[in-house]
């Protein structure tokens, strides 16, 4: 009796350790060719952008001279597939030289198309609506008031609209109902350049993205496969539509190419595409 005692409390011990958030956290993109250098009494600041949208670059310093000279340019907006350099005077020994670069999707300047898009599952599959907008559990930021979740499960096919994979997370395995968890899901990010705007497809499965960032995608194209990472109790798609605004991206309402309303949909609804 002892030992199977001893056993069970074993077994508890593995699941509640397997279930710790990951010691990192992922990024959706990697921008390699962006850094600085220091040479004599210059500061070099290298900027590139591969992504298929523009990103925006803010440049943050203990050193206040500098920052004060960083400032009269960032942040800055890089355009699609572009790059740049730019130089500073700069008295601070190379090896007392620390900068940290925050980037950011999308320009918030760039005119918004507000069209339809098509449902994030396959044709003539039935789904049904699990949260709605500004839903209790994940859907009370402005980031995801407008978002809507549907209830696929585990490894069915997630499909895009016509875009720009600018995004791509895919190596998370677990999640949780802790708000802990939210930044722990797989997702992808798509960019729609005819409107300006983002989809985002979050709570993938392990390894579950079907592209990578750079790839086009056409409306219908399976994208991914489902699942229960991140901030979440139960397998689920959860589908968003952003645009950028000056401190980052905001959710907005959705329409879709079937004849669906997003306010109209909700919690408990079947949706058919």
């Amino acid at each position: 009796m002892k030992l199977k005692f001893i056993s069970i409390i074993s077994i508890l011990v593995i699941l509640i350790s397997c279930n710790k958030l990951p010691k990192k956290k992922l990024s959706q993109f990697i921008l390699k060719d962006v850094g600085y250098e220091v040479t004599n009494d210059s500061l070099i600041v290298k900027l590139s952008n591969p992504l298929h949208c523009p990103i925006r670059i803010n440049i943050k310093t203990k050193d206040k001279n500098l920052q004060e000279r960083l400032n009269q340019d960032f942040p800055l907006v890089l355009e699609h597939l572009s790059a740049k350099k730019i130089s500073y005077w700069t008295d601070t020994p190379k090896e007392q030289t620390q900068i940290k670069f925050l980037i950011t999707l999308g320009n918030p300047n760039d005119t918004i198309s507000k069209k339809s898009f098509s449902l994030p599952f396959k044709k003539d599959y039935t789904y049904k609506i699990i949260q709605g907008y500004n839903g209790d559990f994940s859907h009370s930021s402005k980031y995801s008031k407008y978002a809507l979740d549907f209830n696929l499960k585990e490894g069915d096919t997630v499909c895009a609209a016509d875009g720009y994979v600018v995004g791509v997370i895919e190596d998370y395995t677990l999640g949780g109902k802790s708000k802990k968890w939210r930044d722990y899901a797989n997702f992808i990010t798509i960019f729609h350049p005819s409107m300006n705007l983002y989809t985002q497809y979050v709570h993938l499965t392990y390894k579950g993205s079907l592209v990578k960032v750079g790839d086009f995608v056409k409306s219908g194209q399976a994208i991914g496969l489902s699942g229960k990472t991140g901030l979440t109790t139960t397998e689920h798609l959860h589908f968003n539509v952003l645009k950028p605004n000056k401190s980052g991206m905001e959710s907005i309402p959705i329409k879709f190419k079937e004849g669906y309303i997003g306010n109209s949909l909700k919690k408990g609804q079947w949706i058919k595409k």
